[in-house]
């Protein structure tokens, strides 16, 4: 009998370590967000609920997107976990299940693919026009490797619907670089006008050796009158949109007065490079997103 109650005592003190580590992770106290003087927040996603993106905010790329880029997007390369979005850039193969031998097109002529990432996007579920926008993250720089945060306009076909780059890191004549940039709609199709700006990266890293380890925050103020993109309260690019004006294909219209959503993505190849098969697993983490409006704008 004694060694009976002695095995309960055992268990029922597991029991209560279990469900207290359960309390503490739940009890995960994370710091308030920082609201800038003169700006109300509209929404934010701080990744602290551990498991998947929240699907009440964000839906999932799948397959062959865009660019010719190597990767395979699908849901399980992007989770939650400590309070960060973690999007995984694997090499691993998977079929594609639209293969069709000799088609011309390039998500249909490959049998398979040999590297998964993700890609989510606030379409269709949380859309803004105008704003401060700051999205915290640190973002893999190995060959292969590109990363991004941008938006959409969420009318007309591309360009004429609108892109801002918030960032972007891929390879420029094999030299790494970060990009800010804005298009919009020409007269042909699917060719954009750019605003661009191009700072090689070896410019942050003179400064400090350790910056590819490191969390940063990219911002864009966006108004009525122009767009500004930051990069550690550093400004990297304004585009004034008096200056903007699409062809005729997007009706001389300004894609930049209408809502956009947000995407964040990891792709590999491509601008980003031949992939440095050492440096895999590739880690995507994204601290926080976050947008304010002006106060009395919301």
């Amino acid at each position: 009998m004694r060694n009976v109650f002695m095995f309960l005592f055992i268990v029922a003190g597991a029991t209560w370590i279990v469900s207290c580590g359960a309390i503490a992770r739940q009890a995960r106290v994370y710091p308030p967000v920082e609201v800038p003087e003169g700006y109300e927040l509209a929404w934010s996603d701080e990744f602290n609920v551990d498991g998947p993106p929240d699907s009440s905010a964000w839906r999932h790329e799948v397959g062959f997107s865009r660019n010719e880029e190597l990767q395979w997007y699908q849901p399980d390369n992007a989770t939650c976990r400590n309070g960060v979005l973690v999007i995984t850039g694997r090499q691993e193969e998977k079929p594609n299940p639209g293969y069709q031998p000799g088609s011309e097109s390039w998500k249909r002529n490959r049998e398979r693919a040999y590297y998964t990432s993700s890609c989510i996007k606030t379409v269709g579920k949380k859309e803004f026009l105008y704003g401060r926008f700051e999205i915290r993250a640190k973002i893999p720089t190995a060959s292969g490797s590109w990363p991004a945060i941008w938006t959409l306009g969420n009318a007309m076909p591309w360009p004429s619907n609108g892109e801002i780059d918030i960032m972007e890191y891929y390879l420029i004549k094999s030299v790494p670089h970060i990009l800010a940039n804005v298009a919009w709609g020409s007269d042909a199709p699917s060719r954009a006008r750019w605003d661009t700006v191009t700072v090689p990266f070896s410019g942050f890293t003179a400064k400090d050796p350790a910056w590819a380890d490191k969390f940063h925050v990219w911002r864009m103020d966006w108004d009525e009158e122009a767009i500004r993109l930051y990069l550690d309260d550093e400004l990297l690019n304004e585009t004034l949109l008096k200056d903007v004006r699409n062809g005729a294909i997007g009706h001389h219209a300004n894609p930049f007065h209408q809502p956009h959503y947000i995407l964040l993505n990891l792709a590999i190849g491509r601008n980003g490079g031949e992939p440095d098969l050492a440096a895999f697993p590739l880690s995507y983490e994204v601290d926080y997103v976050r947008v304010f409006k002006k106060k009395g704008n919301l």
